[in-house]
């Protein structure tokens, strides 16, 4: 998460029907229907503070620069739709020499307005569905740009790593990994200049519970490619309440964070911190761009926190880590900037993902030999051992370097840090054999499904051993409503029927762990707390392994 506090925030609407859109290459190169045109952006009659004086001086122009179309000179407007798709095709063009047909552009779904959903597969293979780069031997990094509309620098970026992929300086990364560049994964806030999506949700927390379609797009196109490195390119605000609550501002060009969620298996952990975050600051430092860890403070001034990172599983780095990716998401500063420093901003997140992709390529072998091993012990941790439900951030104090706002010189403050790097579990539960849904929960099943995960459908009565939930009040006070008490999850073994129809969701497979944090009711984002499962008893946790009769679903 970012510094945030003028960006608004809707969490997707979790309870909406899904419907996933699967995967399907082009047929050829005709084109797809795009939004008519981009949004203009004026630029602002008074230069923000955070892009006026001394603190810009502390900004100044790459040396480098980028020329995407949205960043012509004289331009007020960022790539527009059909120009996004004209520079993809342009570098999947199949005329170009031996040597040069590296890329193929995609269309993997639709946005709320129905406009298209775009990406570029790039890989030295003969072919560039999915079947021939898992094939490859080669892992494949995800590149995520512009989730939230007002964040334009990711996808300009992240334009300008396609060029250099294909036809540039780092073509010669491909020998050892495939890429797939999503430059703008939310098309239609883009075109709105806002942060959400058309209908108001926030695409950025909607990574477990797939309500919106550019979500559960993106979930294919993740299950078909099966990354093994997933990077989420963002921008945050470079005022939001910092000035407010502590009269200075953001001093970083880039927020970095890894993975932060309850599960997520220390290897994974472990890589993408050595293997990726460190690799990035280390290259962003020698191109004298500055960098810290991600962090949100809320907009409350008289809360002096500062929390580092985040543990929703609904965030696309965690999500991804649950799915077995090494994650990392990289924050330029620039909400709120309009065009200023914009080449600036575009050079932190080229650097940022460049080294990013560098790093992939050295460690190519050992990622995929460690995608590999997470996947078969996760897989073999069912009915054994402990699950994490819910973990929390550890408090600790922390230096943080800010600008003065009329001096623009350093300001170090010492804050109350809430810190992802020590996450502490707070509640844990033995690690079931997997979860029996009812028969009314076919829309949690296509959830679960969509992310790649195995359900089965029980095809003759049978029964199952395990834990049913409920909720046991606490804190009760005479004479409060029931509903105004405050109540806990807790779990009670019992013999449990399995009608013909209901569900079984075994965690004797590599997505246990995004299971564990969808279907446990106390889990942060679970979907019994997103209202995606009418009651507790909708779901039991079987403790030994089931004898049923289980078919294929759908």
């Amino acid at each position: 998460m970012s510094v945030t506090g003028n960006t608004p925030s809707t969490k997707p609407a979790a309870n909406a029907p899904i419907n996933a859109p699967l995967f399907q290459p082009p047929p050829g190169p005709a084109p797809v229907a795009l939004g008519a045109s981009s949004a203009t952006l004026a630029p602002p009659a008074n230069a923000s503070p955070a892009a006026a004086g001394p603190v810009a001086a502390r900004f100044p122009e790459p040396p480098v620069t980028y020329a995407t179309p949205g960043l012509q000179p004289g331009r007020n407007t960022y790539t527009s739709p059909e120009e996004l798709l004209a520079w993809l095709r342009d570098l999947a063009n199949p005329a170009a020499p031996v040597g040069r047909g590296l890329a193929q552009w995609v269309s993997y779904g639709q946005s709320q307005r129905y406009e298209s959903l775009i990406a570029l597969v790039i890989s030295k293979g003969p072919t560039h569905d999915a079947a021939s780069l898992l094939g490859s031997g080669r892992p494949t990094v995800l590149l995520v740009g512009q989730q939230r509309g007002d964040e334009p620098a990711t996808a300009e970026a992240l334009l300008w790593v396609a060029r250099e992929l294909v036809r540039g300086t780092l073509q010669g990364l491909l020998d050892r990994i495939n890429v797939v560049v999503v430059p703008r994964a939310n098309p239609d806030g883009a075109d709105i200049q806002s942060a959400l999506t058309a209908r108001g949700q926030d695409l950025t927390e909607d990574h477990l519970q797939l309500a919106t379609a550019e979500s559960r797009a993106l979930a294919a196109l993740t299950q078909q490619f099966r990354p093994t490195v997933v990077m989420d390119v963002r921008e945050y605000p470079a005022i939001g309440p910092m000035l407010q609550k502590f009269g200075a501002l953001p001093r970083a060009d880039a927020l970095l964070q890894t993975a932060s969620v309850a599960n997520q298996p220390e290897f994974l952990a472990r890589a993408a911190e050595e293997w990726l975050r460190q690799p990035v600051a280390a290259a962003l430092k020698a191109q004298g761009l500055t960098h810290e860890w991600a962090h949100s403070t809320s907009p409350d001034l008289k809360d002096r926190q500062v929390s580092m990172g985040g543990v929703q599983p609904g965030q696309l780095r965690n999500a991804s880590a649950l799915k077995n990716s090494v994650a990392l998401v990289v924050e330029g500063r620039g909400v709120g900037l309009d065009r200023q420093h914009l080449q600036r901003r575009v050079h932190t997140l080229v650097t940022a993902v460049t080294a990013a992709l560098r790093g992939s390529a050295q460690r190519a072998s050992e990622l995929s030999q460690l995608r590999a091993f997470v996947e078969r012990d996760v897989g073999s941790q069912f009915c054994r051992g402990e699950a994490v439900v819910d973990t929390r951030l550890t408090p600790v104090q922390y230096d943080l370097t800010l600008i003065h706002p009329s001096t623009g010189a350093d300001r170090t403050l010492s804050v109350d840090w809430l810190s992802a790097l020590a996450l502490r579990p707070s509640k844990t539960r033995t690690r079931p054999c997997g979860y029996l849904l009812d028969s009314s929960s076919a829309d949690v099943a296509q959830r679960l499904k969509a992310h790649g995960l195995q359900v089965w459908r029980v095809a003759a009565p049978g029964s199952v051993v395990g834990e049913i939930f409920t909720a046991a009040l606490r804190n009760a006070l005479p004479g409060q409503p029931l509903s105004q008490q405050a109540a806990e999850v807790v779990t009670t073994r019992s013999a449990v029927d399995a009608p013909i129809g209901s569900f079984y969701v075994p965690l004797a497979q590599p997505l246990a762990n995004l299971a564990v944090a969808a279907l446990e009711p106390d889990a942060p984002d679970s979907f019994y707390a997103n209202r995606l499962m009418g009651s507790l008893l909708n779901t039991t946790r079987v403790t030994a392994e089931p004898a049923l009769r289980l078919e294929e679903w759908p």
